[in-house]
């Protein structure tokens, strides 16, 4: 739990430093008086794209059992006990593609349409888990791939937990602050965000 907390205060200070070096920088060159400040705002909002704003890092332990039995019967010959180890992250965000810009003409007030945050990427880092044997003998003979099975079913699982946690809530909480900040610091002062 600790992990998680610096982890996310470390990224919230990485994110709020790289918000600042790129509004400092007027990477977009907004234009002050331009007619068409909808599309431009559009444009360069959505070449963004896919925003991750939000990222869970997680370290998991699976206990995976196997059996081998006498065929056609149930008697159990061999049983075998792994503890699978393993780390991986969720990203989370918005598809900017999909962004809806509304301005008045000489008006402060810019609203945005921005779809809802979904899990960008799911990534359990196999290459370095760590796999134990708890129990087995020279009978027991298990499957290499019933391994990763185990780590992308629990991986799912893990997913749908944190979606029901509030981390998709979260995350479309950060995009609209983020939104916000960069649209202020553009000379809008009023910003309305909408999810979809």
């Amino acid at each position: 739990m600790k992990k998680l907390a610096v982890t996310l205060v470390l990224g919230l200070v990485i994110g709020a430093i790289g918000v600042f070096a790129f509004l400092q920088t007027n990477l977009f060159g907004f234009a002050e008086g331009n007619s068409s400040e909808t599309g431009l705002v559009h444009d360069q909002i959505v070449e963004l794209s896919e925003w991750t704003t939000l990222k869970y890092e997680y370290s998991y332990a699976i206990v995976s059992r196997d059996n081998n039995n006498i065929p056609f019967t149930d008697i159990n010959i061999a049983e075998t006990i792994k503890l699978i180890e393993y780390s991986g992250y969720l990203k989370a965000g918005s598809d900017l593609s999909g962004l809806e810009v509304t301005t008045d003409d000489g008006s402060e007030k810019i609203s945005l349409r921005v779809p809802k945050a979904k899990i960008l990427d799911n990534v359990a880092e196999t290459e370095k888990a760590k796999v134990t044997d708890v129990k087995g003998n020279i009978f027991s003979d298990y499957p290499s791939q019933k391994i990763f099975d185990e780590v992308n079913k629990n991986k799912k699982q893990i997913e749908e937990e944190k979606i029901d946690q509030g981390l998709l809530d979260e995350a479309d909480q950060r995009t609209e602050e983020l939104l916000t900040d960069f649209l202020n610091a553009q000379g809008y002062s009023e910003v309305v965000i909408e999810f979809y």
